[in-house]
């Protein structure tokens, strides 16, 4: 069987997809200008969190894209339901670093729930 490099990332983001849980978040906006050479991680980072498993783990989460023709820098700006926000620039990370970073943010946040439910 030949698994080709299309192949290969299809694999890793597929494996990072089961891995990603939208509970604690309340907004993900998204900025990118198509014509830059450095969006190839923010395109990806939208794919992965555009997926319908994803996306049904909080159908409450509100997922913005703002296209630009302006050269801007990629930008995810992350907004959880406590009000924190978790900002990460596309130019300088990989798709796999900027999903690593959320899953991380929302996994800290699921214990605090689970405390304030018990209270």
């Amino acid at each position: 069987l030949l698994c080709t490099g299309t192949d290969r990332r299809r694999i890793k983001m597929a494996a990072s997809t089961a891995a990603v849980v939208l509970k604690s978040v309340k907004r993900i906006a998204i900025q990118f200008c198509p014509f830059e050479s450095n969006v190839r991680s923010t395109r990806e980072f939208l794919k992965t969190i555009s997926t319908e498993k994803v996306r049904s783990t909080n159908i409450n989460c509100e997922t913005v894209t703002d296209v630009r023709h302006d050269k801007s820098e990629p930008l995810v700006d992350i907004t959880f339901d406590d009000g924190e926000r978790l900002v990460l620039k596309g130019a300088h990370l990989t798709s796999k670093e900027m999903l690593t970073a959320l899953i991380s943010r929302c996994n800290a946040k699921e214990p605090k729930t689970k405390e304030n439910t018990k209270k």
